[in-house]
């Protein structure tokens, strides 16, 4: 082996590892961009949280992974909509009471100073949330862009596949000159 070989060794390992990295990224985006739109097998439900209200628990930008319970609990943070409007907000459980023999919740953001004005009835709850990952929702909500869906879904998968080519192409020249 050669003094050129042999200082490209470490260039093509990090290279490699770099290369994998990106594409596991992509495909974790991809995946949950999808999850944002799609149900998810196992009833698992994935949200952007768009506001501070849980800091520092649950960073603006993260996207949280959630699942219907049976029953929920005092300090659990849970994701439900409002009356009125279909925005899914994620707060701690707070109080847990019955109202017109029904389970209701008092909800608070950990960066709030005050509880949620109204409750929120087990009818309104998504989920609870079982992972939250920081920062990942700016990738997805830019994902849901169509500069940001090309950018990051269309451009890399290219890549790949032009990558994944050549490597056939090269393999299948290596073939042929060793037949000859």
């Amino acid at each position: 082996m050669n003094k050129k070989q042999k200082t490209k060794k470490p260039f093509e390992v990090v290279f490699k590892i770099l290369y994998y990295a990106f594409i596991t990224a992509i495909l974790a985006v991809a995946v949950l961009l999808v999850g944002t739109r799609f149900p998810i097998p196992g009833n698992f439900q994935v949200y952007v949280v768009n506001s501070g209200s849980m800091e520092p628990a649950i960073p603006t930008g993260a996207v949280v992974v959630v699942r219907q319970a049976d029953a929920y609990q005092e300090g659990e943070v849970i994701t439900f909509t409002s009356r009125g409007n279909n925005i899914p907000t994620t707060h701690r459980i707070v109080k847990q009471e019955i109202i017109n023999q029904r389970p209701a919740y008092t909800t608070q953001g950990d960066a709030n100073n005050a509880p949620d004005a109204e409750v929120v009835y087990d009818s309104r709850i998504l989920g609870k949330v079982l992972l939250a990952i920081p920062y990942a929702g700016y990738a997805v909500a830019a994902a849901k862009q169509p500069l940001g869906f090309l950018i990051i879904i269309v451009v890399p998968a290219v890549i790949i596949i032009f990558d994944e080519t050549m490597k056939i192409w090269r393999e299948l020249q290596a073939r042929r000159a060793a037949k000859k």
